[in-house]
């Protein structure tokens, strides 16, 4: 049986995955790439660290020069997370002529059109189908299954850590900072979760997705961010009363050559597949112009199922033959789109204000929306105490610049004391 060997930059959670799976599955995993697949080199901070897993000693570093140097690894496995040093130790095994594996979203969001261009010049494969939505083969589908497609929408769940936390508030009662104390008792949520709860994490994600959906370079200011901080239990039940669910979602769509590129949460109808992906799962729903519609559904964190989507794309490389040249670059758009702004969207929108209960106040702002061009669906009067009531609109579809002027000038009446909440409805059409 031919052999390969192989190094792994770092050693957390999904690095102790990876050696599990590599060692637990190790007979299927020959038998699937053809190859028995060694570690050679595992690079650390601290060789003497007490680990969940057990490593001989000598194959542990602390110097990346013990990887590059060694001519006999054919791959490096970078699980070391944010930009540097790990931007900086694959390009240098890339030009050592090393293949490339990685999970890391944050530095292909910032720096991966310098990682792609260097693996063309270098002649080696970059994969990193672990980057997004940890177990699901999310990348693979865009990548291969879906070429023959134009791929018009995607929306996905893709931050396992803020869908728990929302899963805790729909079907527990729990208030916000209740479930994110839960999360991070629970390891979901980091000590300082604001990747997560404010949409960075999902705001990385979608970049990957988009770029290669869209084909087209994707600047991570252009995408609209919002996170779940300010997401009531109030929310929370008004949303269930109008037969939705409170999601974060992450949305990419195309429409006559210009994109829209967005993370927000969003009220989705309780029948969609999408509103019943609880805890901390993620899914990404897909609509392309030949297959219609797809979507995908798994474990988007974790270090097996992460740990997994790694091994995967270590099989994938040695299918491909390892002392071959890359012989298909990897899909990075080099045509330059349009994002449109947030203001030029549109969407249906929940509307939560608090007003005094006068005569009048309900004609006073319904003839603020008419005057802004925003359609008025439903409205819901809910009393607060005895001089305030709880007023919540649901709109038809507006652009969000017209909901943002309507807002602006409702905030100026007199019997308005407060905008509460807004948040869009998605409704997949």
């Amino acid at each position: 049986m031919k052999k390969v060997r192989i190094a792994l930059l770092g050693l957390g959670n999904i690095g102790q995955g990876v050696w599990r799976i590599l060692n637990t599955n190790r007979n299927e995993i020959t038998m699937n790439c053809g190859y028995e697949i060694e570690v050679a080199r595992v690079l650390v901070r601290d060789r003497n660290k007490i680990r969940g897993v057990q490593i001989p000693k000598e194959i542990l570093t602390t110097d990346i020069n013990d990887i590059f140097n060694d001519s006999g690894i054919k791959i490096v496995v970078e699980l070391m997370g944010g930009t540097e040093p790990a931007r900086e130790y694959m390009l240098g095994a890339m030009r050592r002529k090393k293949h490339v594996v990685t999970a890391n979203k944050l530095v292909l969001a910032t720096r991966g059109e310098e990682l792609f261009k260097a693996a063309d010049e270098e002649g080696v494969l970059f994969y990193y189908e672990a980057s997004v939505g940890g177990g699901i083969p999310i990348i693979r589908e865009i990548n291969e299954s879906l070429t023959a497609n134009r791929i018009e929408k995607l929306v996905g769940i893709i931050n396992g850590t803020t869908n728990y936390i929302l899963t805790k508030m729909t079907h527990e009662g729990m208030d916000f900072n209740e479930a994110l104390k839960e999360a991070q008792q629970k390891g979901y949520a980091e000590a300082d979760p604001s990747s997560d709860v404010e949409g960075y994490d999902a705001v990385y994600k979608l970049a990957i997705m988009s770029s290669l959906s869209f084909g087209t370079k994707i600047d991570l200011s252009s995408i609209y961010r919002e996170g779940i901080g300010n997401i009531k239990t109030v929310d929370i039940d008004y949303a269930k009363r109008f037969g939705y669910v409170i999601k974060l979602l992450a949305i990419g769509k195309e429409t006559d050559n210009e994109l829209e590129l967005r993370v927000h949460p969003a009220m989705v109808p309780k029948t969609h597949p999408i509103a019943n992906v609880n805890d901390s799962f993620n899914a990404i729903f897909v609509k392309g112009n030949a297959v219609g519609d797809l979507m995908l559904y798994g474990r988007g964190a974790g270090d097996l199922p992460t740990g997994s989507a790694v091994v995967g794309d270590i099989i994938s490389i040695l299918r491909n033959n390892v002392d071959l040249s890359n012989l298909s670059s990897q899909k990075n758009g080099t045509v330059t789109k349009k994002v449109r702004n947030a203001s030029e969207s549109s969407s249906e929108y929940y509307i939560r204000l608090d007003v005094k209960d006068r005569p009048g106040v309900l004609g006073e702002i319904a003839a603020v929306f008419g005057k802004h061009d925003v359609s008025i669906f439903s409205v819901s009067q809910d009393v607060k105490n005895k001089h305030n009531v709880s007023l919540v609109f649901i709109t038809h579809e507006a652009l969000e610049g017209n909901v943002a002027e309507s807002i602006k000038e409702i905030g100026t009446l007199d019997r308005v004391n407060n905008l509460e909440n807004i948040i869009r409805i998605e409704n997949f059409n």
